[in-house]
């Protein structure tokens, strides 16, 4: 189990949260993000660190980023903050992933990444999935900030 790959399904906002702590500090290219309205899907793939790794071992020696798909059904719309589609190669850092309802069970993921810029899914009601897509990496570094504690929320 030295290598497992996390899969994880979100149906509520709890869900949601745990998503975005696994998701904390996810690098991801523009063009690796995409929403299909035909199919009312979001998806996005990403390097995220292995915080669940981080968290067993101060060694740096064992920081790692893995390759993990995330998946949003039943979008209705999607609205973009400081983000041009064009800038392709741009490189985000993914900070949360909240909800906000509305008409229940429907509401509002919104994607708040480094720099301003987020991306506001209209759902239906909450159904995403992450899943980790190979083998992990050493990374160069643990995310820092500057300021907080670990398990800070604010």
């Amino acid at each position: 189990m030295a290598d497992s790959h996390l899969k994880l399904i979100a149906l509520d906002e709890q869900d949601l949260e745990i998503v975005s702590s696994h998701l904390q500090d996810a690098v991801v290219r523009v063009a690796d993000l995409a929403y299909v309205p035909s199919q009312k899907r979001f998806a996005a793939i990403l390097n995220r660190f292995n915080w669940e790794k981080a968290a067993k071992t101060a060694a740096s020696d064992t920081n790692e980023r893995r390759r993990t798909a995330l998946r949003f059904d039943r979008v209705l719309g999607a609205q973009i903050k400081s983000l041009k589609p064009s800038a392709s190669d741009r490189v985000l850092s993914l900070l949360a992933v909240r909800f906000e309802p509305s008409e229940h069970p429907s509401g509002y993921v919104t994607l708040t990444f480094s720099g301003d810029a987020s991306i506001r899914l209209h759902v239906e009601c909450i159904e995403a999935e992450l899943t980790d897509l190979g083998p992990a990496w050493r990374a160069r570094s643990k995310p820092q900030h500057p300021g907080a504690e670990p398990g800070a929320d604010s």
